[in-house]
């Protein structure tokens, strides 16, 4: 019977388990491929020249995550995870709330700039509906 495995002994060995090359292959093309598309969006305009250093940055990362895995392992070990993979989502689910953070700050922005121009419109309406009354009696005279 094979004696019960620490606590510490199973965290080291869910850290220490081996990336295989085909794992490493899709994480580094599934990578690449975002960086192309990322490129291709910028490129074509249809992402914001703004938004484009933040993502290339974001795909590069990704890329060297798949290459330097060991690097994600010692993040893993200072961060007190038990898995690699648990700290990737981890930090990606901090970069989403970041990036919701942003995009609900830009839309409060938006929506106070709506608000102040719909009360402009209102308040143009109001003086074209007082001026027009005026144009038509000193047409008719």
């Amino acid at each position: 019977m094979n004696p019960p495995l620490d606590i510490d002994t199973l965290r080291w060995l869910a850290i220490e388990q081996p990336a295989t090359g085909v794992t490493r292959l899709l994480a580094l093309v599934v990578s690449a491929t975002f960086l192309v598309a990322v490129l291709d969006l910028g490129r074509r305009g249809r992402l914001k020249e703004e938004y484009t250093p933040i993502w290339v940055v974001v795909a590069a990362g990704l890329m060297v995550s798949s290459v330097l895995f060991d690097g994600v392992r010692l993040i893993t070990r200072a961060v007190g995870a038990w898995t690699p993979s648990s700290t990737l989502f981890f930090f990606g689910l901090v970069f989403l709330l970041i990036l919701c953070l942003n995009y609900a700050v830009r839309l409060s922005g938006i929506s106070g700039q709506v608000t102040a121009l719909a009360q402009e419109v209102s308040l143009l309406r109001e003086e074209l509906g007082r001026l027009k009354p005026d144009a038509d009696a000193a047409r008719s005279e």
